[in-house]
């Protein structure tokens, strides 16, 4: 009996022990690594971009891809030491591809509520919006109650001919199928104006268009990033650069190289400590 009864006690200071132990390697672990962890442990940071979308990315002829994002991307490889590898995306999956762990960090995606839901937003990098543009020297144009009595050439279905048909009544509106014939309309004289993106406005210019000068902002929804949700460290580290190269002036040089146009002061502001 006494030995039956010291054995069990040795079985169970062993097992106390070994249960103390666990739980002390438990208790000192270290916590999981995050994904800026990752990014540094393998010198890479996959950065999500789309190529079909100029002037922020496209390839070129030699399938190089090029643009305001890609520009941007080569700042972001300096200052982070490590390699960028680029993920291509659709507007579509932009989302899906951050949350499904394909990219680390997204390139050009607005924001919304629904949206921030799923990811997390840093601060905008670059301009975007909705425009009503003219011909050069025609009467100024200070809000949509100007364009009473002017024909705005305007495409089916896009974001503009809502926000017209919604907010300038007294304006008549040229719904067009497609941007292409919008832009025509305009052009040959058959509106006074046009609505349009101003990525849009950007590559008619590059291309020779005719001259024409911005008259009114519809819609401002500049472009952010994003990071997964919950990757606090790598959004401020992305925030963090994004308000250094402001700040040093490199991502307005991005901005007038392939915008035609300097970083508005909102933007800059925006994110400033």
């Amino acid at each position: 009996m006494t030995l039956s009864w010291g054995k069990s006690m040795r079985l169970s200071a062993s097992s106390c022990a070994a249960a103390l132990l666990a739980g002390l390697c438990a208790f000192t672990a270290p916590a999981h690594a995050d994904l800026l962890d990752d990014i540094n442990a393998r010198g890479v940071v996959r950065v999500g971009i789309m190529t079909d979308y100029p002037p922020f990315g496209s390839v070129d002829q030699q399938m190089k891809p090029r643009g305001y994002d890609i520009d941007m991307s080569a700042l972001l490889e300096k200052a982070w030491h490590v390699r960028v590898e680029f993920v291509p995306v659709t507007a579509p999956n932009r989302v899906a591809t951050l949350q499904t762990g394909k990219a680390d960090v997204m390139l050009n995606i607005g924001r919304s509520e629904e949206r921030a839901k799923a990811v997390d937003f840093t601060q905008p990098y670059a301009p975007y919006y909705i425009g009503i543009y003219g011909k050069p020297g025609s009467p100024p144009i200070r809000g949509v109650a100007d364009l009473k009595g002017m024909t705005v050439a305007v495409t089916k279905g896009a974001i503009e001919e809502r926000l017209l048909t919604e907010q300038a009544k007294d304006a008549r509106l040229s719904r067009y199928d497609d941007n292409a014939s919008t832009i025509s309309a305009f052009f040959s004289g058959q509106a006074n104006t046009m609505a349009i993106g101003n990525v849009i406005a950007v590559a008619l210019r590059q291309k020779g268009s005719p001259p024409f000068e911005e008259k009114l902002i519809l819609l401002n929804s500049p472009v952010h990033a994003a990071v997964p949700k919950g990757e606090k460290r790598l959004l401020d580290k992305m925030n963090a650069f994004l308000s250094s190269i402001k700040a040093d002036g490199s991502l307005n040089a991005i901005s007038e190289k392939w915008m035609g146009q300097p970083l508005s002061p909102d933007l800059l502001q925006a994110g400033a400590k």
